[in-house]
């Protein structure tokens, strides 16, 4: 800024002096310079201007120069503890209203667009917003929490760009996450076991909320297909007893009965859940359940041996909705140091265990003939028609069951019965109907056969004339006979 004011400086005194040598020539003759005169004391005067503007000029900048200097130098006194916390302060803020801005939304919103009327969607919407902030909440203690929940956000935005993946594809790639991300809290952070465990639980949470509507029974999958097809197959062995498959548990006992429709309550309610640990959750309280309906029946500790079937039991009883789908989803997104250890992994082994041998169940493993297993998967016979005729060759359960089957064969007769009063009904109506027509035909043919003969009367007399007369006047009163005779008119002598 100085040197381009004192080059304009010095450029417009070598223009006065110019023009001031201009006004000195007068024909062709210079003048003698005059330092006195007026031009001299002007070009002076415009000179020492110039200079006391450039001196002020300089003098200004140099002073606002020294000011942000002395800030400068009191910015840096500070300790650089106290600068690293001013930092974190503004990055902190920066990433909560970055947070707030793009969090809530579903990577997977710029791809698919539902109905906003859609009350899934806002369901879904809601829940994801819900564990975003839980998992902001968790995550805020921990010094390296910013940057887990960078890595766990980054990787569900990426996988809008992976969901033409096939399902065990994406499978992979999630489990992949989950280890790098466990292995760096053991190495980097320092973590705990139990702690990496409470954070890969929470980062599971958030993400699979996020992630449920892409990787849920995904249409890569033939994971609808068996759902049905299991669902199907539960419906038709719906005749199977408690005997067949030796389930040691005895419902007539109340507080047996309590505990078997809560485990039928829980595992229908596994699919209600997003995450795969709430979905095991389910499960383990299914299976607490049937622990307890074993132990209050047998009166002593259940095994092994007598849970299988009592959870068979309980599947084919309950029909879970999409089960085929469910067990896919924990299989291919939970966190699998979860699934292979501890009571969630056993109860959802002995699970998949049901499900294969209700797939597979034949007359043989009922200790049945093929024929009867044949005829009651085809509805022809039940095992609970034939009635036992001594009261101590079945059970109280047995006994019930019959009474009911016997009642409903009552009410088949009953309806048959209807059925044939019905068709009778109808039957004689329409012979009513035939019969009316046709005396309505033969009293038309009678009346055709004999017409009425018409008969002239004869010629009134004279003499009949007034008789008829008289008879006319009483034709009405039908009593005329009883009335007394008329009076007859009587001359006195005056």
């Amino acid at each position: 800024m100085d040197i381009r004011l004192t080059v304009l400086a010095l450029n417009y005194m070598i223009w006065v002096c110019v023009q001031s040598s201009l006004l000195l020539v007068k024909d062709d003759e210079p003048a003698a310079w005059d330092p006195s005169g007026p031009i001299g004391a002007a070009l002076h005067e415009r000179m020492w201007f110039l200079l006391a503007t450039l001196l002020g000029r300089a003098c200004a900048q140099n002073a606002g120069e020294r000011k942000i200097n002395e800030k400068s130098k009191n910015r840096f006194k500070k300790t650089g503890h106290l600068l690293r916390e001013e930092e974190e302060e503004e990055e902190e803020e920066e990433e909560e209203e970055d947070i707030r801005r793009n969090s809530y939304a579903s990577p997977f919103d710029a791809q698919c667009s539902p109905s906003p009327s859609s009350s899934a969607s806002r369901h879904s919407s809601v829940d994801s917003d819900h564990a975003t902030r839980e998992f902001i909440d968790f995550l805020k203690p921990l010094k390296s929490g910013r940057e887990i929940f960078k890595q766990c956000r980054a990787f569900t935005e990426g996988m809008v760009y992976k969901r033409d993946m096939g399902a065990d594809e994406l499978s992979e790639c999630v489990q992949d996450f989950y280890q790098n991300l466990s292995d760096r809290l053991l190495t980097q952070f320092k973590g705990s076991s139990d702690h990496v465990e409470s954070v890969m639980d929470e980062v599971e949470k958030y993400m699979m909320t996020r992630l449920y509507k892409e990787v849920f029974c995904p249409e890569t999958t033939d994971d609808e297909k068996k759902d049905l097809a299991i669902q199907k197959r539960i419906r038709a062995l719906h005749w199977v007893t408690i005997e067949m498959l030796c389930v040691p548990v005895d419902e007539e006992i109340p507080e047996v009965s309590d505990s078997v429709v809560k485990a039928i309550t829980d595992v229908i309610e596994m699919d209600s859940k997003r995450v795969p640990k709430d979905k095991l959750g389910c499960i383990t309280r299914c299976s607490k359940h049937i622990f307890n309906a074993i132990k209050v029946s047998k009166k002593e500790a259940a095994s092994a041996d007598d849970f299988l079937p009592t959870l068979i039991y309980i599947v084919l009883k309950a029909n879970p909705p999409r089960l085929q789908s469910n067990i896919q989803y924990i299989t291919r997104f939970c966190n699998p140091s979860r699934l292979m250890t501890g009571e969630d992994g056993y109860y959802f082994t002995n699970l998949c265990c049901a499900v294969a041998f209700i797939e597979k169940l034949d007359g043989q493993s009922l200790n049945l003939s093929a024929e009867e297993f044949d005829l009651y998967m085809s509805g022809q016979a039940s095992p609970n028609w034939p009635q036992a005729t001594g009261a101590s060759s079945c059970s109280p359960g047995s006994a019930a069951l019959n009474q009911v089957h016997k009642r409903l064969d009552l009410l088949t007769g009953l309806g048959e019965r209807q059925e044939r009063v019905m068709e009778k009904a109808r039957q004689l109506e329409s012979d009513l109907i035939d019969w009316t027509d046709e005396v309505e035909q033969k009293v038309q043919s009678v009346l055709e056969s004999f017409p009425p003969e018409t008969q002239n009367p004869p010629a009134p007399t004279a003499s009949g004339t007034a008789s008829a007369a008289s008879s006319a006047i009483d034709a009405d009163n039908v009593e005329n006979e009883l009335l007394p005779p008329p009076l007859q008119p009587q001359v006195f002598a005056g």
